[in-house]
């Protein structure tokens, strides 16, 4: 049964069935999913639970970067970021990755993958550095002259503490958001800044599109945030919120459009790869649908939460 014996990652509460049979919309993997629901503080998370080991062999089969260069998709990924384009992009579609802000300081960006990300961040004035497990990922990074440290968050031990740490859609893919935000607390200065950003469970787009939301990401996405369960993990993790912005990108309202019209169970949704179709659609999505998504931001009900925290000066760093 859905949600049996498992509870809350975020309160320990029991959870209980609130989505069923989920299929994963991108990849094909030929399993289905529930979303469950916690019965006191609204947490929503993947269930079953993949072990560790499950998740980390769906990762190197599945997802986790594998040496792409050189595809029509990777060069003009490569030229739109490198463009003044893209930066007039974010000012208009929104910025979900932190890409325009500007700073200095020493930067770790945790789960950088191939480090498209640190270039951007070294251009906007910070020493960028990167974490990421995956050893192809993070060798492409090294490449380019970024430091990038390969061990897992819960052993890493920087020589320095870093400014800010940047989780850009990256905390809801953790077994344990509240351990990773503590680790993350851990190799932090006094005073430094964690940048969040993940997609908001309580976004209309997921009530619209239903199982077909893109945002589901079974069985990669584990937990599924609203704003009020983001807020309630990083301050219970030792962090004073500082911002809160709803944003609804172009590219994942397309996402969800193609996840409805073409996913299939057990099925690759080669569609989410073209760069042509995908935009077109991300440009009429931006141009004529700008007022309702515009209100969705603004009603708390965009896609995407972006939250920008600080480091608490009355709370115990994790020491295990």
């Amino acid at each position: 049964m859905a949600g049996k014996n498992l509870k809350c990652m975020a309160c320990g509460s029991k959870v209980a069935a609130e989505l069923q049979n989920l299929f994963d919309t991108r990849f094909g993997i030929d399993n289905v999913w529930n979303i469950c629901r916690c019965v006191d503080c609204g947490m929503e998370q993947t269930c079953p639970l993949p072990s560790p080991g499950e998740l980390k062999k769906l990762y190197e089969e599945y997802y986790n970067f594998g040496g792409e260069k050189g595809t029509r998709y990777t060069r003009l990924r490569e030229r739109f970021l490198t463009s003044s384009l893209y930066r007039i992009w974010l000012g208009m579609d929104g910025d979900v990755s932190f890409h325009k802000k500007q700073g200095s300081g020493r930067l770790l960006d945790i789960g950088c993958n191939e480090g498209r990300g640190l270039k951007i961040y070294q251009r906007n004035g910070f020493e960028a550095e990167g974490l990421e497990p995956n050893e192809k990922a993070s060798a492409v990074a090294c490449e380019h002259g970024f430091k990038v440290h390969t061990e897992p968050l819960e052993q890493f031990k920087p020589a320095r503490p870093y400014d800010v740490c940047v989780l850009s859609n990256v905390l809801e893919h953790s077994l344990d958001p509240k351990q990773m935000l503590s680790h993350v607390r851990r190799i932090l200065k006094p005073g430094g800044q964690i940048w969040v950003s993940c997609p908001n469970s309580q976004s209309r787009l997921r009530f619209l599109f239903g199982r077909y939301w893109i945002n589901w990401h079974v069985p990669f996405h584990i937990t599924h945030f609203s704003e009020k369960t983001l807020r309630y993990v990083l301050e219970d993790s030792g962090f004073a919120i500082e911002r809160t912005k709803n944003i609804t990108p172009g590219l994942w309202v397309a996402h969800s459009i193609l996840s409805f019209l073409f996913a299939r169970p057990g099925s690759v949704n080669r569609c989410l790869r073209s760069p042509l179709l995908v935009a077109s659609l991300m440009l009429v999505i931006r141009f004529v649908f700008f007022p309702i998504l515009w209100l969705g931001n603004l009603s708390g009900r965009g896609d995407c939460l972006v939250v920008v925290g600080k480091k608490s000066a009355d709370y115990a760093d994790y020491t295990d």
